[in-house]
């Protein structure tokens, strides 16, 4: 490889590319990247000039990545439609409505400043699988690149179209004051305009646009944004309080009494809600998500079946079309809704739009609305450090672990573990119900975990300590982002 070009093969993540700019990747690494994508299209589409839909978020270096991105893919013969700043829903809406072959994102999602990386698919409402992103790391890596004449052209008002898209399918009656949190993030200039559209009273915050993010990250399981908006939902005593990430697919939650509510629970809310006019129907949930969907009585009396899937907005998305399934959640706030409600990809503000629709469906409050499941204590998602190199590693041995434990009937806290489910790392569950989960992330050097009780917050702490035991005899693994 050229000495001029840094690519640090880690990047490719499980299904999409993430990197520290300049550290990890330097813009001659990104118009591999863009050759290797482009090569990649062409292979898929069996077309020699693809179209291609290209976006970016508002960070201060992601337009010079797109810009580096494009040269390389207009090298392969791909023409390029730049839609310009975006969420990355309007990209994948891009592709249905404008009709082209794939989509690349500039984006960098929620991590932190300094990272980048690119969201990208060909198929129509589905981002690269594991097996995609070895087979561009494999064409990226050793340069095996594809040659032609690409073109490029601006799409311009392309942010409007899709605005009106969202809203002129969802105008609500009920008058819903709703606090928009958007972190500075790119959702700033999407997501009031569009709940304003339906028919919701619209309180912003931190929605202007500065990718210094001064206050908090965007990142709807951040507790500083959470708190954030808490904050002003008591404040300006509002009906329901959104979060939005920085590319605009994810959705996190606070009620009318500024209490957060999990994503999975939201989730599960929005499909009882769907569940009355969709009967017989399927919803995905990821293995982060609370037992609750499984023993759902309002699932079962209108005969629609759960299905636990891995974690990951391309995994889950990928079971929602596979399954014909109506809607998919992740614990995370990714939101998947399968026509007529959606085009089947993730979509913060749709998913918004939905929860908007369970409140405008009920004369209720959200706080009485979620008071109506039972209760469960749940910790938020725990990521601490382990090495992209390592962590695996330590998940496969962890799992052998949790299994023995289980086969030998060695009881935790009293109780032994009665199931294991091994689809994306380990999910144990116990006797009462209780269970947790110890998997690798898919987008940075660390592990996750979640635990959940229906009996207890201190079950809920116990099940944590056992597994945080069993890393730490592991000797790999660093600090929290975030603990008990």
């Amino acid at each position: 490889m050229n000495q001029n070009i840094k690519i640090d093969p880690y990047g490719f993540r499980e299904y999409d590319a993430r990197w520290l700019y300049e550290k990890d990747i330097n813009r001659e690494g990104i118009t591999n990247l863009g050759k290797g994508l482009g090569t990649q299209i062409k292979i898929h589409t069996k077309k020699n000039n693809p179209r291609v839909i290209v976006g970016h978020d508002y960070r201060s270096y992601s337009e010079e990545i797109k810009i580096a991105l494009k040269k390389g893919l207009i090298s392969t013969g791909c023409h390029i439609e730049d839609v310009g700043l975006s969420l990355s829903p309007m990209v994948y809406f891009a592709q249905f409505n404008l009709d082209a072959d794939a989509v690349a994102m500039i984006t960098a999602s929620h991590n932190e400043n300094g990272w980048t990386g690119v969201k990208m698919g060909i198929k129509k409402g589905l981002t690269h699988a594991p097996e995609e992103m070895k087979e561009l790391k494999d064409i990226t890596l050793h340069q095996r690149f594809s040659t032609g004449e690409g073109t490029e052209k601006q799409i311009k008002n392309f942010q409007q179209i899709y605005k009106e898209d969202l809203i002129n399918k969802n105008k609500i009656k009920k008058k819903i004051k709703a606090v928009v949190a958007c972190g500075n993030g790119t959702a700033g200039i999407f997501a009031p305009d569009v709940l304003k559209g339906i028919g919701c009273e619209v309180i912003e915050l931190d929605c202007n646009l500065d990718w210094t993010f001064p206050n908090y990250n965007p990142n709807p399981e951040d507790l500083q944004m959470l708190h954030a908006i808490a904050k002003a939902v008591k404040d300006n005593k509002a009906d329901i309080g959104f979060g939005f990430d920085g590319d605009g697919d994810r959705v996190g939650v606070i009620d009318d009494k500024g209490n957060e509510i999990f994503s999975d629970k939201i989730g599960l809310l929005i499909a009882r809600n769907l569940s009355a006019k969709h009967k017989n129907s399927k919803f995905i949930v990821d293995v982060k998500s609370t037992g609750l969907y499984s023993k759902d009585k309002i699932l079962l009396e209108n005969n629609c079946e759960t299905i636990y899937w891995k974690t990951g907005h391309s995994h889950i998305k990928r079971k929602v079309n596979s399954e014909k399934a109506l809607a998919g959640f992740e614990k995370s706030g990714h939101f998947f809704f399968n026509q007529p409600l959606g085009y089947g990809f993730d979509d913060g503000i749709n998913s918004a739009i939905q929860i908007c629709h369970l409140l405008n469906n009920q004369n209720k409050m959200m706080s009485e609305i979620i008071n109506e499941l039972p209760k469960t204590y749940q910790t938020p998602t725990m990521a601490p450090f382990c090495k992209d190199e390592e962590k695996y590693l330590v998940v496969d041995e962890l799992v052998k672990q949790v299994k023995e434990i289980k086969s030998n009937k060695t009881k935790i806290d009293e109780q032994v573990i009665t199931e294991v489910l091994t689809v994306n790392g380990i999910r144990f569950s116990f006797e009462d119900g209780s269970w947790g989960l110890i998997r690798a992330s898919s987008n940075k050097p660390s592990l996750v975990i979640v635990t959940e009780s229906p009996t207890s917050n201190d079950r809920k702490k116990k099940i944590f300590d056992f597994i945080d035991r069993l890393l730490q005899k592991t000797g790999k693994v660093g600090e929290y982002d975030q603990k008990l």
